[in-house]
């Protein structure tokens, strides 16, 4: 079987614009428009590129928790989109993915705006029918405040 690279509409929209601001926007609101739940967090798409997507989201009033910290959810939402991007932007066009679970760990508050990071070294996955896409979450400070391990399930396109 060829590797067929992705042709995701988000890396098609991304490449052209350099990740300039006009392309942060247009691809952020592409993918919210796809998945509008995104919208939740508010996330502006900082670096889009097969094997690395990375996002940012304030701390705002409504991702907050009675703490005045931001809402474990609302990471988890923020490494969801992280982990899913990176796979879709990597993944070959011959195949698709689902979210099937995600183990998280909540390693310090997070009191300031966020920014989320899946980074993969090797995206070979020929073959492979579940993969693990690694999420840390930093603060303003590059603290890691919360990673993620979301398993995918990865299938033939039909």
């Amino acid at each position: 079987m060829t590797y067929n690279p992705s042709k995701s509409p988000v890396l098609k929209l991304w490449k052209p614009l350099k990740g300039s601001a006009p392309g942060r926007w247009l691809a952020t609101k592409a993918v919210c428009f796809k998945a509008p739940y995104f919208l939740s967090i508010q996330p502006t798409l900082t670096r889009v590129e097969p094997g690395h997507v990375e996002l940012e989201f304030k701390k705002r009033w409504s991702v907050t928790n009675h703490i005045n910290t931001v809402h474990a959810i609302a990471m988890c939402n923020a490494a969801e989109l992280a982990g899913g991007l990176c796979l879709d932007v990597s993944l070959d066009s011959g195949h698709r993915w689902i979210p099937a679970g995600m183990n998280v760990q909540y390693l310090k508050m997070a009191k300031t705006k966020l920014r989320a990071v899946c980074k993969v070294d090797s995206y070979d996955w020929q073959g492979k029918q579940n993969v693990i896409m690694p999420v840390c979450v930093y603060d303003t400070n590059d603290v890691e405040v919360f990673h993620a391990d979301i398993t995918m399930r990865i299938s033939p396109k039909k």
